[in-house]
């Protein structure tokens, strides 16, 4: 039982960040004290926490040069920090225009946005220190400590990384099999039997949940990139990209739609066929997070459940099949489709293996920056005020200002707090901010209590010390899944670090002011400066989902020309069209928790977001049963309507940017609605399967050109 429990703490996702925090600040309280430089414990331990919060998953190779870029930036801002620091107007101006141009400058890549967030940090903690002593050895005495903090950090995460190869990729697999297991849940209610079921609702939590589930993919793609020309257990990392091909090919046939859910309910209401269907895709979902636990704890699987499930489907589509004059009858080829979709999804689970006719594809497509201009241009294209991003480092930059307005008036000493407090609860969205802000003054509110408790019970210096560990180790535990927690953590470690060089009741009342200052200074300027409900880039979200699948469509019916293969080409265009998908819901969920927009057109959002579901679902159903069409003289007119479709869908993206009405050719599409509902196909396969999915595209395309014609007007 033991041995499980500590099993179970070693799996957990966030454990070697702890773990790693914990050597670092053992190691900066070991010096601080046992050397006699307590003076120094604040400055080593700030730069220790701004290293970690800046850490990138790579391997030790590309995280040495990270590490090296990351050092760099922090000195530079420390020393900024220190020269300007007693000349008001310049660190004025370097408070406005260095957020705005760190935020920017995340633009290149995610790894390029997690070190310039992390510098913004140390800045702040310099100023803070700053603050503390007003008169300094020499003025890069305190830079050099952050630093040199930050440099221990980056040392212990260097080792641990070249021990470690394998375990950041395996925790990455293991929350994306977890993520698919929720998407097949959510999935699975579409199938319930039941005439008052909340299509809408199970849509909305569908998208939620495949927006997690791109994530995921995302994140397993940049742990996985940089390990595969690694030298050392090549096979082990060949296994590991074999699970992640399979999750691409799990999510394109769980995303499919190969009929309205509701039409099939309404024609088996008197069978369990779509009860046995739901059982089913709920038992691939439990497979997917046995799945995951195998990679994260080592276990065995069994899919007991799973085999259970199918064989009762077969079952039951079995004795439909045989009923002659059974309701619903003109649908069982529908169903023989879905069957046949979720037996080969069972399979992938079970075996998260590539196809037997497909040689391992070795190549992923690496989202950094070839070069130094590529990623200069990245940046030089945000800057427009139709960029979230911009919009966001602007609103940053103003309210940092603004905090050191208010700090200078009515808390010149000890007031920095506020500038951390408005860099942290800043989102890029008004829902995030808003959240940040309560879980920030909550969190806070929590950690000066029991900080002050702990004061008080533990008056002595080394405990004092081994409660600092323990608070920075809860916060990097818990600073991505409960932040309310993580705020009381980082708030304790404050007061009991500060302790050690003055007195930490007094920073109480201080700290706890500020917070409130500077998370309201932040929600001001989310609701003044270039709100997003006015600048909401729902129509351009749509645009880019549009040209996507655009593409996406042409890489699929390449492949019904050629032959199935999960080449690099097919699956950037299939990834960028799920990651556009995504994006639009994402887009949708942070636009209705703004109260403007949720007033004033949450139902153009939510029509939006069934539009891009609807149409990636059936390009999802195309993908799934990519095979090479037989010789029929009807494949000229499949290929006509998907190039038609495609083309539709690309010039309707085109026409949103540019705020113009979506083409429309109606007497050539319906002539080509008729000819696919005249094709002679009979039960031939994959044609008429092609055939029914693309008649069901062409039905999509007005609805689109509505949604698309109030997005413009």
């Amino acid at each position: 039982m033991r041995w499980h429990r500590l099993q179970y703490l070693i799996a957990f996702d966030r454990f070697a960040d702890a773990l790693r925090v914990f050597l670092a600040l053992a190691g900066v309280m070991l010096y601080a004290g046992l050397g006699d430089n307590v003076h120094e414990l604040i400055p080593l331990m700030l730069g220790v926490i701004a290293a970690a919060i800046a850490e990138t998953d790579d391997s030790w190779r590309r995280r040495a040069s990270a590490l090296a870029v990351t050092l760099l930036c922090f000195a530079a801002a420390a020393l900024i920090v220190q020269l300007l620091f007693e000349r008001a107007f310049l660190f004025g101006v370097a408070l406005a225009l260095g957020p705005f141009l760190l935020v920017m400058m995340g633009s290149a890549s995610p790894r390029y946005a997690t070190i310039s967030n992390a510098t913004l940090l140390l800045a702040v903690y310099g100023m803070i220190g700053r603050d503390q002593h007003a008169v300094a050895d020499a003025f890069w005495h305190q830079p050099a400590l952050l630093v040199a903090g930050a440099g221990w950090y980056g040392v212990l995460s260097l080792l641990w990384n070249a021990l470690f190869v394998h375990r950041p990729v395996r925790q990455a697999l293991a929350k994306l099999y977890d993520a698919l297991g929720d998407y097949l849940d959510c999935k699975a209610r579409l199938f319930e039997p039941s005439r008052g079921l909340d299509i809408a609702a199970c849509r909305n939590a569908l998208a939620h949940a495949n927006a997690r589930v791109v994530g995921a993919l995302n994140d397993t793609r940049l742990a996985l990139i940089d390990r595969l020309d690694g030298r050392r257990s090549r096979s082990a990392m060949d296994e590991n990209l074999r699970l992640y091909l399979a999750a691409q090919d799990i999510h394109e046939r769980a995303a499919s739609s190969h009929h309205p859910y509701s039409r099939l309910t309404q024609a088996f209401f008197h069978s369990d066929l779509m009860f046995r269907a739901q059982r089913l895709v709920t038992a691939v979902g439990m497979a997917c997070r046995e799945r995951g636990a195998a990679l994260r704890y080592q276990a065995t699987q069994g899919f007991s459940r799973l085999y259970t499930a199918r064989s009762e489907f077969d079952a039951a589509l079995a004795y439909q099949r045989e009923r002659e004059d059974a309701p619903g009858r003109e649908l069982l080829a529908v169903v023989e489709e879905l069957a046949e979709n979720l037996d080969t999804l069972a399979e992938r689970v079970v075996t998260s293996e590539a196809p037997a006719e497909q040689t391992l594809e070795r190549r992923l497509q690496n989202p950094a920056p070839a070069t130094f201009a590529e990623g200069l241009r990245r940046i030089v294209v945000e800057f427009t005020p139709a960029s979230a991003r911009f919009r966001h480092g602007l609103r940053l930059g103003l309210a940092m200002l603004v905090g050191y307005a208010v700090l200078k008036i009515v808390h010149p000493e000890q007031g920095y707090w506020i500038l951390l407090t408005v860099m942290l609860v800043c989102q890029p969205d008004y829902g995030a901010t808003r959240q940040r802000a309560i879980q920030r003054v909550g969190g806070t509110v929590l950690g000066l209590v029991v900080g002050w408790a702990l004061l008080k019970l533990f008056p002595a210096t080394e405990i004092q010390l081994l409660l600092t560990i323990a608070a920075g180790v809860t916060f990097f535990a818990t600073r991505f899944r409960r932040y309310v927690i993580a705020a009381a953590a980082i708030s304790v470690l404050v007061l009991l670090a500060f302790n050690q060089v003055g007195n930490g009741f007094d920073l109480i009342v201080p700290r706890l002011l500020d917070t409130v200052i500077g998370g309201a200074i932040a929600f001001a300027a989310m609701r003044l400066v270039l709100p997003d409900w006015r600048s909401r880039e729902l129509h351009q979200r749509l645009a880019d989902a549009l040209a996507a699948n655009g593409r996406y469509l042409r890489a699929i019916f390449a492949q019904y020309q050629s032959g199935k293969r999960d080449d690099l080409d097919y699956r950037v265009a299939r990834r960028d069209a799920h990651n556009a998908d995504a994006a639009v819901s994402t887009h949708v969920s942070s636009a209705l928790k703004d109260p403007h927009g949720a007033r004033a057109d949450s139902k153009q959002a939510l029509a939006v977001l069934a539009c891009a579901q609807t149409l990636i679902a059936h390009l999802s159903t195309l993908g799934a049963h990519r095979q090479v069409l037989s010789v029929h003289a009807g494949n000229t007119l499949l290929e006509q309507v998907a190039s038609y479709i495609a083309d539709t869908l690309e010039e309707a993206g085109h026409a949103l940017v540019r705020g113009e009405p979506m083409p429309v050719d109606s007497e050539h599409e319906q002539s080509l609605r008729d000819a696919l509902v005249a094709m002679p196909l009979g039960g031939i396969e994959p044609q008429r399967l092609v055939s029914a999915q693309l008649a069901q595209l062409l039905d999509e395309l007005p609805r689109l050109r509505r949604v698309g014609q109030a997005l413009v007007r």
